[in-house]
């Protein structure tokens, strides 16, 4: 009899509970500090709640799950399943990966993490896969392998409309964020395996927009194996302004004849420390 396998990933992925449930999928809310009060992504935080509280200059903190909070997830899912592949995000970019591997070692190898370097609309695509994966037949361990294997294909560029929340984070200096604000530059990140980098300075958002466009397009060519929707999955992600993402999209959907494009707010993790405005181009690599 084959063994059931359950895939977990976490609402980094952009994946709602709603969505979760429609594709048999389990989605653990990730933790915000908001003035020192605890709120969870999608449970008990609305994105609209989430720049409400961003725009009154309330003090926004990142969290990881607690362990109890992840054990108590692994527990139920595994009452009715007999393996569990979890998909955080980016160990580069929080440390809830690394807590997940030392919790799943009380498991007994049922619980498989799978470090795959990924965030948002690629960490989506991952559990996406996964489940297309378990479909096959593949046990926990046999995911895992594949997912990890494949996780530098994968690609994202992220056009930033301010550099005060990265200020603010302290995630660059006060005088670079002066600079950036003074000559009105927009400027273009990049999220390649672990680490979040700059990556071009833009001088206006048609620029930027153009920038992400040829970087995925070199990507697709020069790392992924050509740019054919066949080959790529290309999607899209933005931080609250969804008008200037459909418009985006549009002009994506242009360049990119014949892909379909997937579209997502980018998760709450990652908008806290951007803000609001900020537009996203990312492409993975299909499984064959």
């Amino acid at each position: 009899m084959s063994k059931r396998i359950a895939v977990v990933t976490d609402s980094n992925s952009g994946i709602t509970q709603s969505q979760a449930k429609e594709c048999g999928l389990y989605v653990l809310p990730m933790p915000f500090m908001i003035d020192e009060e605890t709120f969870y992504e999608d449970i008990t935080l609305t994105q609209e709640q989430f720049y409400q509280r961003l725009s009154e200059n309330a003090d926004v903190i990142t969290s990881q799950p607690s362990p109890e909070e992840v054990m108590k997830l692994w527990d139920e899912v595994l009452r009715t399943h007999d393996e569990i592949v979890h998909i955080p995000m980016s160990s580069g970019l929080s440390g809830s990966c690394q807590s997940a591997r030392m919790l799943a070692e009380e498991y007994d190898g049922r619980v498989q993490v799978v470090n795959n370097q990924r965030i948002s609309v690629t960490q989506r695509q991952s559990a996406l896969d996964a489940l297309a994966l378990v479909e096959k037949g593949l046990d926990a361990a046999a995911v895992k392998d594949v997912l990890e294997k494949d996780k530098f294909n994968s690609s994202i560029y992220i056009m930033l409309d301010t550099l005060y929340y990265l200020k603010k984070g302290g995630r660059i200096t006060p005088a670079a964020a002066a600079l950036g604000t003074i000559l009105r530059l927009k400027p273009v990140l990049q999220i390649q395996g672990e680490k979040l980098d700059a990556f071009a300075k833009a001088r206006t958002v048609s620029q930027g927009k153009t920038i992400m466009m040829n970087s995925i397009k070199a990507d697709m060519e020069k790392r992924f194996g050509g740019a054919k929707a066949d080959n790529i999955w290309l999607q899209i992600a933005y931080t609250y302004d969804r008008d200037a993402a459909e418009q985006f999209k549009a002009q994506v959907e242009e360049f990119f004849p014949g892909f379909d494009v997937h579209m997502d707010p980018l998760s709450l993790s990652i908008a806290c420390h951007i803000g609001p405005g900020s537009l996203a181009l990312a492409c993975c690599k299909r499984l064959n």
